[in-house]
């Protein structure tokens, strides 16, 4: 879906506003995240089939009405939607470009692949899951083992901090947005700077964390803080794609993200190694210093060698025939189906 996803935004969505589209669109994984600890835990505990397999058949069935909602409403372009207006398509002619709405390049894979700022964004993208993912897939356990609650009291508690990403991402895409306008900031410093506050902040609440006993009340906060404060540097790792290619965007973003989710896989993997004998407090907060060294690794790396500027090999040279061949053609064909 992610590579997907830029893929559509780069060719629905006005570059000015790639930080606020990506953001609000992203923090569905949040609201997701939220809805199913919630629903996961009360069916655990009251659903039918036995609890726990309920969860199983009621998340899958709404996956399926998802899909066939994707089917219907989503097209590649403004150029292949049967539905859209003259004065729409006009709109996106000038703010995007005939030429790139249209016709697909050739991607220039050696390009991506020998590209520093691209693998910058991936060793980035992996810091950034391990934390998140750690938190998704581990945070339960935590909340179990040290705060001591139940199953539906651990699913509410440990959806609540997730709340912090869907009110952080779209406010951060907002303020990224404005200060990368022209005549502020450029979008290569906007984004290193998002992502070390991010990084920084988010590192600081999860290491006091692992300092704050049994106390329930103080460790949702800080969980709430340090998740919202990822989401300060998670809005740059989700957006970078489009500033380096955006018509690539998708290839480069199945390319970080497959690097990304390397980091979702060792993270319950190294919880699970650092708590297998005790699951305490002390383990912990050696689970808590690993997820901050292993977030300031990625982020470092991003500050020095990655880059919020389109690459030279972003804008590759079309196909001989005309772009205006097929935008007539488009037109006929719209004109002939009225």
């Amino acid at each position: 879906m992610m590579p997907a996803n830029q893929a559509l935004i780069a060719r629905w969505t006005a570059p000015q506003f790639h930080s606020v589209v990506v953001g609000a669109i992203f923090v569905g994984n949040d609201v997701g995240t939220i809805v199913g600890a919630i629903l996961a835990g009360i069916l655990c505990d009251y659903g039918f089939d036995g609890g726990w397999p309920s969860v199983f058949y009621v998340f899958g069935m709404v996956g399926c009405v998802w899909f066939v909602c994707w089917c219907f409403l989503c097209y590649n372009s403004p150029y292949t939607h049967p539905r859209i207006s003259t004065a729409e398509r006009r709109y996106w002619d000038r703010t995007i470009g005939t030429a790139d709405l249209v016709r697909h390049a050739p991607t220039p894979w050696r390009k991506i692949l020998t590209s520093v700022p691209v693998w910058a964004l991936a060793v980035a993208f992996f810091g950034t899951c391990f934390f998140y993912f750690t938190m998704v897939t581990c945070l339960p356990l935590y909340m179990h083992d040290v705060q001591g609650l139940n199953m539906t009291a651990n699913g509410l508690l440990s959806a609540i901090p997730f709340l912090s990403m869907t009110l952080v991402i779209p406010s951060v895409g907002l303020i990224v947005d404005w200060l990368r306008a022209p005549g502020r900031l450029s979008t290569n410093v906007v984004r290193k700077i998002s992502c070390a506050v991010g990084t920084i902040l988010g590192g600081m609440f999860l290491i006091l964390l692992g300092y704050t006993g049994c106390n329930r009340a103080v460790a949702v906060l800080l969980v709430f803080l340090a998740i919202g404060s990822q989401g300060i540097a998670f809005n740059s790792v989700i957006t970078n794609q489009l500033d380096l290619a955006p018509f690539h965007a998708g290839m480069i973003m199945g390319l970080t993200n497959a690097v990304a989710n390397l980091g979702a896989i060792a993270a319950p993997l190294a919880v699970g190694a650092l708590t297998s004998k005790h699951s305490t407090r002390p383990e912990w907060q050696h689970v808590f210093f690993l997820i901050t060294g292993v977030y300031a690794f990625g982020a470092l790396v991003f500050i020095i060698f990655g880059s919020g500027n389109r690459q030279s090999w972003a804008d590759i040279a079309l196909p001989s025939h005309t772009v205006g061949d097929d935008v007539a053609s488009k037109d006929g064909t719209q004109r002939s189906d009225r």
